[in-house]
């Protein structure tokens, strides 16, 4: 699962939000495609072809498909504009299709995990597999790295972690695709039992990729920041406005793929509070011009003077009570 894939150049222009929401509803239905025929194949092959390995992929399929039509859901809403009830917009529902998306991975994955338990506890129940299931699985495996390659690709232009991990379950199918592969070849070569051996890796590994989403939205929901290079970039362009002689205390959350930024900057003392306004709401333009920033609350302190907004310079310059 790779996030940062979002950060390869803090200083990216950024999309309209009717061009993210282009791309990432075109990409999506693509994926709904693939997926739709794949789950039908895997999971009829499957069955004809008696691989537990096989229906297990075709149940992953599935839950992509399902997941796609969560991020369908997700992307509608999240382009919703701002409210009375949600001043900074709706962008967090995107955060939040990527915990439901977490959670199906890993409910997902368990119920493969059981499933393949079961048969291992009986391994002479194990029955041999057909040779088309091999077949199946080497057209999903390309089928689902392709997908995943193009919606990768996707998600890094329009800068969205919704689209990252949709793309990276796609991915994770390509995997248990690779797995269940290996499973059949070993179970036409007279070894039943990795069948059910493959389902059981492939459950892991869906389960694995299911809890470190949850983990990262839930963190996400929580107002984590962003990572320090973005937040130096940011700290950058507020520094380079003519007229701010210093910045410090610059603060971030995630506000879906966006950020909401806090931040002090340091102006001359003798400066009139229009000067000061100024140049504040130009730090302010340039912040939301060059980054994936939402909004910017400037503090507004005069330089090299006691910031009274702190805890030790307060106590310092508060008056000493009389006796």
């Amino acid at each position: 699962m790779q996030f940062d894939d979002l950060h390869d150049d803090p200083e990216d222009s950024l999309h309209s939000a009717e061009e993210r929401a282009s791309a990432a509803n075109r990409s999506t239905w693509v994926s709904v495609a693939v997926n739709l025929v794949l789950s039908t194949i895997q999971i009829a092959v499957g069955v004809f072809a008696r691989s537990q390995g096989l229906i297990a992929d075709g149940i992953h399929s599935l839950s992509d498909l399902v997941a796609d039509f969560v991020v369908l859901f997700a992307g509608h809403h999240a382009r919703k504009d701002a409210d009375q009830n949600h001043p900074y917009g709706h962008q967090r529902f995107e955060t939040a299709a990527s915990l439901a998306l977490g959670l199906l991975l890993l409910a997902v994955g368990v119920g493969m995990l059981w499933s393949a338990v079961l048969k291992l506890q009986h391994p002479a129940s194990v029955p041999e597999v057909h040779a088309v299931a091999l077949w199946v699985a080497g057209a999903a495996l390309l089928a689902k790295e392709t997908l995943f390659r193009y919606m990768l690709a996707v998600a890094k232009r329009i800068k969205s972690s919704m689209l990252v991990a949709n793309a990276w379950h796609a991915r994770s199918d390509a995997a248990s695709s690779l797995v269940v592969g290996l499973g059949i070849i070993g179970n036409l070569a007279g070894y039943p039992i990795f069948d059910p051996i493959a389902a059981l890796i492939v459950g892991c590994m869906i389960a694995r990729m299911g809890w470190q989403f949850s983990w990262d939205a839930l963190h996400d929901l929580m107002d984590r920041a962003v990572d320090d290079e973005e937040v130096e970039a940011i700290r950058r362009t507020l520094v380079d406005t003519p007229g701010v002689s210093g910045v410090h205390d610059v603060r971030t959350r995630k506000m879906g793929d966006m950020i909401v930024v806090d931040a002090h900057i340091e102006v001359d003392a003798l400066l009139t509070v229009e000067a000061g306004h100024d140049i504040a709401v130009e730090a302010r333009q340039r912040v939301l011009q060059r980054h994936r920033v939402l909004n910017l609350m400037t503090h507004v302190d005069p330089w090299r003077r006691p910031d009274l907004d702190h805890g030790g310079a307060a106590a310092a310059a508060a008056p000493t009570p009389l006796a």
